[in-house]
């Protein structure tokens, strides 16, 4: 069915209002991050071998040393093959390894040089633009076993010189500092973010009223039409307001997203019960404001097993609603498909997911779709919704990620630890 221009805008409308709402999630995912680590540190690693072997010699170097730093950075090239678990167990081992360890093992071999000085700040810092979290254990781990390394090997009096001693109040204070922008970043990010919030869920309540009021007019109108003497001009009559009550019902339920998207954004997003899956799916196929019954006919649920996970009712019921937006509206361009979602508890690990057959994703796209403001088609709202999926289930220590094929299909993947 062709849609009006007042139809799309109004959609188009809607559409951006509530992925204003759902705005909340990490300018850089963790992925991303670690493909970067893994292309410098796989050209890295052997390129300053050759310069402090053979252009400007060191007095330690250590091939057997680089090439497992290597072998740990070309693992890094196929993270996005990695589930969510073995992402988070690389990060630590990798970053333990080629940061801590590996800088301070050769800063100490080499008689705290000026040049491993640098390297090792410079180590330091890249380290801790990563969770800060994740970098304090990976700089913990890494830097005691840098310490018994080079005790083990005759350089143990060096821990305790002055060359040594008067780096750690440089590296503290750049770890500090590093520490303290990132939170100042995501206070200043929350109180924006609560701010608008705020002020979007006080323009859905107020449209409350004239949309209240729509509807009282339109019943009573209903009925004067119910008593007109002439049958066509009545059914055609009753025929309009009937589809302005159907209006006024789909932006009573998309209010009632906003509201929930609104509350939920400000909530912690770390997990605090137990949520059933086939529950949480229900709900959302209840609440969804289809455009029409055909519509709402084109999404089939496939409960395989169900499965509970740890999290939040109205985060997961956040996550899921972007993904199904998004998944019809991938089969809206394309004029043709079906959305299934699969609920697969009995998969290791259980997961969901979100099929559709509509227009696909082109490969191009794909490293970018849960960037945040990044959007495909660049009109297709503010591009803020799947990185809010994504920040919710790193939260729960879950991972989301998509395979798609452009002009065939889309799946959405959510596993979720088991429990």
């Amino acid at each position: 069915m062709k849609l009006s221009l007042h139809e799309r805008l109004k959609r188009r409308q809607y559409g951006l209002l509530q992925s204003l709402l759902l705005y909340h999630g990490r300018e850089d995912h963790a992925t991303v991050r670690v493909l970067l680590l893994a292309c410098i540190g796989t050209v890295g690693m052997p390129l300053f071998y050759v310069i402090w072997q053979h252009f400007f010699p060191q007095q330690y170097e250590s091939l057997p040393l680089r090439l497992l730093g290597i072998l740990l950075c070309v693992l890094g090239l196929f993270a996005r093959q990695f589930s969510q678990q073995m992402l988070n167990l690389y990060l630590l081992v990798a970053l333990s390894y080629i940061f801590p360890f590996f800088f301070t093992f050769m800063f100490l071999m080499n008689h705290a040089s000026g040049v491993w000085s640098e390297s090792l700040l410079i180590g330091l810092v890249v380290l801790f633009h990563f969770d800060t979290g994740l970098a304090l254990r990976a700089y913990a781990i890494g830097t005691v076993l840098a310490c018994v390394a080079a005790t083990a090997m005759g350089n143990g009096q060096l821990l305790f010189s002055q060359e040594v001693l008067q780096q750690l109040p440089i590296h503290w204070f750049t770890i500090a500092v590093l520490s303290v922008a990132k939170i100042s970043r995501h206070v200043l990010a929350q109180e924006k973010l609560a701010g608008m919030g705020a002020g979007l869920a006080t323009v859905a309540h107020e449209l409350r009223t004239p949309l209240t009021s729509v509807d009282a007019n339109v019943r009573g109108l209903l009925r004067v039409a119910a008593a007109h003497p002439v049958q066509d001009e009545r059914d055609s009559t009753v025929e309009a307001l009937g589809r302005i009550q159907f209006e006024v019902r789909h932006m009573n339920h998309m209010i009632d997203l906003f509201l929930l998207s609104a509350t939920a954004v400000r909530k912690n997003l770390h997990p605090s019960e137990t949520v059933s899956m086939e529950s949480v799916v229900e709900a959302v196929l209840k609440r969804y404001p289809f455009s029409s019954s055909k519509q709402q006919k084109t999404v089939q649920l496939e409960l395989r097993h169900n499965f509970q996970f740890a999290g939040q009712t109205e985060l997961a019921v956040v996550v899921l609603l972007n993904l199904l937006r998004n998944a019809l509206r991938a089969v809206q361009r394309a004029g043709k498909g079906r959305v299934r979602i699969v609920i697969d508890g009995g998969h290791q690990p259980p997961r969901l997911l979100f099929i559709d057959t509509g227009c696909g994703i082109p490969p191009s796209q794909m490293a970018l779709i849960f960037r945040r403001f990044y959007s495909h088609p660049p009109h297709n709202g503010a591009g803020i919704g799947l990185a809010l999926c994504r920040e919710i289930m790193d939260a729960w220590s879950a991972g989301i990620r998509c395979v798609s094929r452009e002009n065939a299909y889309a799946i959405f993947i959510l596993e979720f630890p088991a429990r």
